[in-house]
């Protein structure tokens, strides 16, 4: 018996991957949400959709906990959304191809806090290293090898 198929979510303000996504919805037959608070291009794909939250910390981010189901994939570079939904059951991937996991997500908390905590004493810049090519092609492998993992483990 069949389970319903994956489907994927994408935190779209700040996604500097939505057109691969995108691509890897298509190439895998899933349906993909990308969620913003405005700015992103309409689609004639009816397996892509398109939505816009009001303006607001964190509407985009709860808009995807309350739909994401378990086995969904949400793509993310925002750690506290990727802790909610591996909460969810969710699969959560970032944009450089780096998987969130039950394991490896209350280590990123701590580091997150750690880092803030530095950057407003003033011990570190707030410097984020520039997304490069292999980041691409490492997240486009990545989100291949997980989108057809949860369409097997839907039974699909």
């Amino acid at each position: 018996m069949s389970q319903t198929a994956p489907s994927i979510f994408v935190d779209a303000d700040a996604c500097p991957v939505k057109d691969e996504a995108m691509r890897v919805a298509e190439r895998l037959g899933l349906l993909i949400t990308l969620v913003s608070n405005g700015g992103v291009r309409p689609s004639r794909d009816p397996m892509v959709r398109i939505v816009v939250v009001p303006a607001g910390a964190d509407a985009a981010d709860d808009w995807i906990v309350e739909h994401a189901n378990a086995n969904d994939i949400v793509l993310t570079a925002d750690i506290p959304l990727a802790s909610r939904v591996i909460d969810k059951g969710c699969h959560v991937l970032g944009f450089t191809g780096k998987p969130f996991t039950p394991a490896s997500i209350g280590m990123a908390l701590a580091m997150r806090d750690l880092n803030q905590h530095l950057r407003e004493t003033g011990d570190i810049k707030g410097y984020n290293p520039g997304f490069r090519p292999a980041d691409r092609s490492a997240f486009l492998s990545a989100l291949d090898t997980l989108g057809r993992r949860a369409k097997t483990l839907a039974g699909c």
